[in-house]
């Protein structure tokens, strides 16, 4: 039975997820690195959404399969990699048991992907597929925010995150979030409220869509991923390799096949 698509309201609009996410490019310098040795094989990117780092790889002549559940996420990365002309695999699967019938060097899932997967289930099936499809001596990366105090306590009020100019009507858009932290599932409920204003500073429009996040431990973590066959390489705390701390943002994994 398919897994139902239940946390997916953030990429409804995947018009609005390139807006708000296009400019973030400080993990393609890192897979870059790890491209340069994935010897010709097919280079799987899981959860791939819009196609926001498989796409820059794909130009740099890298083989690049991208995997999603979301059918608009995915019709939106094969329009914008067919105006390119490049030459990727645009799959449509379950992430937790998908199958490509290949292997390769390099899988990766970055943009905290991981954490839609809610339950323990749904993690093993994440990681034993990958285990499934890497080669000897493959590595998977993957990235998850760290589960500090002040990341799961947060106000459970409204509370202001960024702003940024929509591109297309030159409106500010003012982000808010209200988050709500449930301990016994490890899992943030996120409500993120966009509020969009004229030139004079007036809201006109306001949208808000909700999400759920689940958050594991470094120590868990380590368990989880020994029980699925891969072996832990590296962990750091941002994409310059920079080592963990207990003031670390996210965690960055570089595993390898048991």
């Amino acid at each position: 039975m398919e897994r139902v698509k239940t946390n997916s309201e953030e990429y409804d609009d995947p018009i609005l997820y390139d807006k708000e996410n296009e400019k973030y490019v400080e993990d393609l310098s890192y897979l870059i690195k790890w491209a340069s040795k994935s010897e010709g094989l097919p280079i799987i990117d899981l959860a791939c959404g819009t196609g926001r780092a498989t796409i820059p790889l794909a130009r740099l002549g890298y083989r690049l399969i991208g995997v999603d559940i979301h059918k608009g996420m995915l019709r939106e990365a094969k329009k914008k990699s067919s105006e390119l002309e490049l030459q990727i695999e645009w799959v449509e699967q379950d992430c937790t048991k998908f199958n490509l019938n290949v292997k390769s060097k390099l899988i990766f899932s970055v943009g905290n992907s991981f954490q839609h997967f809610l339950t323990n289930e749904e993690q093993d099936g994440l990681f034993s597929s990958v285990n499934k499809h890497l080669e000897h001596g493959g590595v998977f990366i993957f990235n998850t925010r760290f589960p500090s105090p002040e990341e799961l306590f947060q106000p459970d009020t409204e509370e202001y995150w960024k702003s940024y100019i929509d591109k297309d009507t030159s409106n500010k858009v003012d982000v808010f979030t209200i988050s709500r932290y449930d301990s016994l599932r490890q899992i943030q409920n996120y409500a993120t409220i966009r509020k969009y204003l004229n030139n004079e500073g007036k809201i006109i429009d306001e949208k808000r869509t909700n999400i759920r996040l689940r958050y594991v431990f470094p120590k868990e973590m380590e368990r989880i991923l020994l029980f699925n066959s891969l072996e832990i390489v590296s962990i750091f705390k941002d994409w310059k390799e920079t080592p963990i701390s207990n003031d670390s943002y996210e965690l960055i994994y570089v595993c390898k096949k048991v």
